[in-house]
């Protein structure tokens, strides 16, 4: 099979889909790796690394969508790569489909087939592919926080840690699953006050115990929501429904009540956000300011620190990029259910559930 790498286009998006040790296991198992010059430069893996791993480097992007069997990124494709999309190629990236029905539509239309990292799911329930980024996401929640808390940025003018006679940022985490629990890391080790929300008991009985009772756990609804979101200075969006839009559980009246200064970091953003005033941003405009709230809502936040993300996002994708390679798509999800259920759109219709009830369109599960 022909694999190929584009550069992302994605602004400040400087990760890229496959690490030189990617590119040895793809090529001796047979396959051609076409990567765009200059594609790792900005995680620090230079076009002789990548030679030299055995592959082909191509000036032009369009070129490797043109001949590649499966491409592999990092993003979504952005409308300038729209037309490069083509019938039964394999596109497998994150998609987070539910947040845009254009790209969806597009994909549709465009009879590739398109596997979502972030739908991939093992039979308990766990994204193993959406896992190292989340993780990333969760820690780096905390060091946005602390950046939009800064009185230079809108914020109150507080240091998270607190100093000596002189309490600690209270920081409230909504979602309790990977990027929750990196956060509440994260946060408790910088010794704030911190307070998890999920609607799992579960779930807050692990976090409970493995953080020896330093944070506060809660179940979710609504009024221990916003009474918790109306006394943080930090509030994190962290909730997950796999391949479905984010339920929008901090409203307009909630960000209205905060304190003027208080931040809220929205890492829920590619899926739509949990927060009623959450639009995307980017790492060059990263925050804009609602009622006096700070407000951080990049949608590719592992993308500012790019060469650890794309050495452990590689480490995930790599065995499900062998398997369809190596078997092509449809015995590899026939063998690999997990795989199965990252297939968003097969043959110009929508395969996956969730994407299809965000929109309102029909879906047919395949069956391979």
């Amino acid at each position: 099979m022909i694999i190929g790498i584009p550069t992302e286009i994605k602004i400040e998006e400087l990760r890229v889909a496959i690490t030189p040790a990617g590119v040895s296991a793809l090529t001796a198992h047979g396959h051609q790796v076409l990567i765009e010059k200059n594609a790792g430069m900005g995680s620090g893996i230079t076009d002789r690394q990548f030679k030299a791993a055995g592959a082909t480097l191509l000036k032009d992007a369009s070129a490797i969508w043109e001949r590649a069997d499966m491409i592999l990124k990092v993003k979504e494709p952005l409308e300038p790569e729209y037309p490069l999309i083509r019938e039964g190629q394999i596109l497998f990236t994150y998609l987070h489909l539910a947040a845009s029905r254009p790209l969806t539509e597009h994909l549709i239309h465009s009879g590739a087939i398109s596997i979502a990292y972030e739908t991939i799911q093992l039979d308990d329930g766990s994204l193993p592919l959406l896992a190292p980024m989340s993780e990333v996401a969760g820690r780096l929640a905390i060091q946005a926080g602390a950046h939009c808390l800064e009185a230079r940025n809108g914020g109150k003018g507080i240091l998270l840690s607190g100093a000596s006679g002189v309490p600690p940022a209270k920081v409230v985490i909504i979602g309790a699953g990977i990027v929750g629990i990196n956060a509440c890391h994260a946060a408790a080790g910088m010794q704030t006050q911190v307070s998890i929300i999920d609607i799992n008991p579960t779930r807050l009985a692990y976090i409970r115990d493995i953080m020896k009772g330093s944070v506060t756990t809660i179940m979710s609804n609504r009024a221990n929501i916003e009474e918790e979101v109306l006394g943080a200075d930090l509030a994190i969006g962290a909730v997950l429904i796999p391949g479905a839009k984010t339920p929008k559980l901090v409203t307009r009246d909630m960000v209205k009540s905060m304190e003027p200064g208080s931040a809220i970091v929205d890492t829920s953003v590619d899926q739509g956000g949990v927060c009623e005033t959450t639009h995307p941003t980017t790492h060059d405009d990263p925050t804009y300011i609602v009622y006096k709230v700070v407000h951080y809502c990049v949608a590719n936040m592992p993308g500012a620190v790019p060469r650890t993300s794309t050495y452990a996002l590689t480490n995930s994708t790599l065995s499900y990029a062998l398997e369809l390679a190596d078997q092509g798509p449809e015995p590899a999800m026939a063998r690999n259910r997990a795989l199965a259920r990252g297939l968003n759109i097969y043959q110009g219709k929508v395969a996956l559930k969730a994407v299809g009830e965000a929109f309102g369109m029909d879906y047919e599960e395949p069956r391979f």
